[in-house]
């Protein structure tokens, strides 16, 4: 079914209203969710960041300076909690180095120029990346997730075997370069993923976008 994208997203929010996404504070803490928030939700996220903000760290200078073993010990709650202490220390290391800990002097760079820097850092794929841009500087990127993937694959609108950019590039290519609306779609699309179009047992015949399902075809449940 051909299908324009601003009519889902309509729909979407006239079922869910406006999400207001992403949780964090201030830009430097939107930046450390999201390595944070990597193969974990944000309850547990923000455990962590309240660690890091009772310890008075949420600088960039400062929190690049703790020991790596401190610095695991309070982001503990956020889980994998060695691992993303590495590549938050990578990050960081970056920032300071590059940009002098100033997020306004990076989010000020050449927004394909910063994708790539961000993407050259260890520990940042495309989400984590594109979630930095989008939702810390306010920049019109996309950003795709398993929800954007599963959801839209399952109604046929992209392919399952389609790649991160290839979404994205359905995605920016189909809406216009708006950074609230880049925020509240991806927003959405979470809360629809989170609550209908589930990995298994998914409820279709609840689902928002029941109507646009291709009749007779399998919803591959455990993508």
């Amino acid at each position: 079914m051909t299908v324009n994208v601003r009519e889902i997203y309509s729909r979407l929010f006239e079922t869910f209203g406006p999400q207001h996404w992403w949780p964090g504070k201030t830009p430097f803490e939107v930046l450390v969710g999201a390595v944070l928030v990597q193969n974990t939700n944000w309850q547990n996220v923000e455990r962590a960041i309240a660690n890091l903000r009772e310890a008075d760290l949420l600088e960039p200078h400062a929190l690049g300076e703790v020991p790596p073993e401190e610095l695991e010990e309070l982001i503990r709650p956020a889980g994998y909690f060695r691992v993303k202490a590495r590549r938050l220390r990578s990050l960081l290391e970056f920032l300071v180095e590059r940009y002098d800990g100033s997020l306004e002097r990076m989010f000020g760079t050449e927004l394909s120029a910063l994708r790539e820097e961000l993407l050259s850092v260890h520990g940042v794929g495309p989400e984590t990346a594109d979630s930095i841009l989008l939702y810390a500087g306010e920049l019109p990127v996309f950003v795709v997730d398993a929800y954007t993937h599963r959801i839209f694959a399952r109604h046929g609108w992209i392919s399952f075997e389609d790649d991160y950019h290839a979404i994205q590039e359905y995605f920016q290519s189909n809406l216009p370069d708006d950074v609230q609306l880049y925020n509240e779609y991806h927003a959405l699309i979470v809360r629809l993923g989170k609550h209908f179009c589930r990995k298994s047992n998914p409820k279709c015949a609840k689902c928002p976008l029941h109507d646009y399902l291709p009749d007779g075809e399998p919803l591959e449940p455990e993508f």
